[in-house]
């Protein structure tokens, strides 16, 4: 009888597993599948095991390609099955092809003369997904809020980013789901940030990975009111619960969906973008609205250099700024108190209030 070893955690088993045992089956005629114990997991990933090992074990064993399962509590990294392999003296000991621990697996075989196979890479039969990405989708909130930015927009684009200097915005309400988008798309307030956290992903390095920053996922993972440093990736800076902005926020949907990679070049003045994040910075220490509102319509004056057009001017708004890379979308804005955001509701057609949002 051609007995083949495999080793894994299988944590928490996947359509994934069952290929690679399916065509792990194949090159033998007894499949051994070893997986780590609760406890050796822990000794070396520090991480707690889905669930039970006995559990784990009746799911493993009741697959119809295996044969037997065992459960392995060597201390020795990438050969915690040692003491059994050696014990089953088996044909084969196969691995994936991104198995880190080779040398050390080929030594092992050597010494009972079994042969070290690389299971080739075959077409997946199902979208390829790994445990961790399982345990972020199950982790993942129903719920996430949007974004506004204040000021020091594009200080979190890496190559234009600036030591010493900061980013500051604020994660906002109503709420959205994946089955609920109250507010437009592609519409400067952070909607792919919110949509990767939904799906159980950071967002960042796909952010970056688009050549934009990374603010919009940061705060909405983060959320309250930021400050963060500017530079290569998100750094807090300290954080408020925005009560001091309550009832003082609206939106306004000025144009169609805008493409903020399709702008990232665009020249423009990022010595008064950098002071505009000074000052939000120190308005938001002192939560002091109308240093806010100064720091906001000193960044706008940066967007209408760039020739984004102007915002409508309602009564009783202390200042206004496109959201995001601007061109479009919503922009922000911010009012003296509750009772001018209503006046100015009533007479701005499509202005709609937004509001500060805080997890603890």
């Amino acid at each position: 009888m051609r007995k083949v070893f495999v080793s894994g955690c299988y944590d928490i088993l996947h359509a994934g597993h069952l290929q690679f045992f399916e065509e792990a089956r194949t090159q033998g005629d007894y499949l051994i599948v070893s997986f780590a114990s609760a406890e050796v997991l822990w000794h070396h990933k520090r991480r707690k095991s889905s669930v039970p090992d006995d559990h784990k074990r009746a799911l493993l064993q009741g697959l119809r390609m295996v044969d037997e399962v065992v459960v392995t509590h060597g201390h020795d990294e990438g050969l915690d099955f040692k003491d059994d392999f050696l014990r089953i003296r088996p044909a084969m000991l196969l691995v994936t092809d991104d198995d880190k621990y080779g040398p050390l697996k080929r030594e092992l075989c050597a010494q009972v003369g079994a042969e070290y196979r690389v299971l080739p890479k075959t077409p997946p039969k199902f979208e390829p997904v790994s445990t961790s990405s399982i345990v972020r989708w199950v982790q993942a909130p129903t719920e996430a809020p949007l974004r506004v930015d204040f000021a020091g927009g594009w200080l979190d684009v890496p190559r234009f980013a600036r030591a010493g200097e900061y980013v500051v915005n604020c994660a906002i309400s109503p709420l959205v789901s994946l089955r609920e988008w109250p507010y437009e798309k592609q519409a400067g307030l952070g909607g792919s940030g919110a949509w990767a956290l939904l799906n159980g992903k950071d967002g960042i390095d796909s952010e970056l990975d688009l050549g934009v920053g990374w603010q919009d996922p940061a705060v909405i993972r983060e959320t309250g009111v930021c400050v963060w440093r500017s530079g290569a990736r998100p750094v807090l800076d300290f954080k408020r619960n925005g009560d001091f902005l309550a009832g003082r926020m609206a939106i306004l949907w000025t144009a169609g969906q805008h493409d903020t990679p399709g702008v990232v070049d665009y020249p423009r003045d990022y010595n008064r973008i950098a002071e505009s994040g000074r000052i939000a910075r120190e308005a938001v220490l002192g939560e002091n609205l109308a240093l806010l509102a100064e720091a906001i319509d000193l960044y706008h004056g940066t967007q209408l250099e760039e020739g984004m057009k102007p915002l409508p001017d309602p009564a009783g708004a202390l200042a206004a700024k496109y959201c995001g890379g601007g061109y479009g979308g919503y922009a922000l804005y911010l009012f003296r108190s509750e009772a001018a955001r209503a006046g100015a509701m009533e007479d701005t057609e499509g202005l709609r209030p937004v509001e500060p949002f805080c997890r603890i």
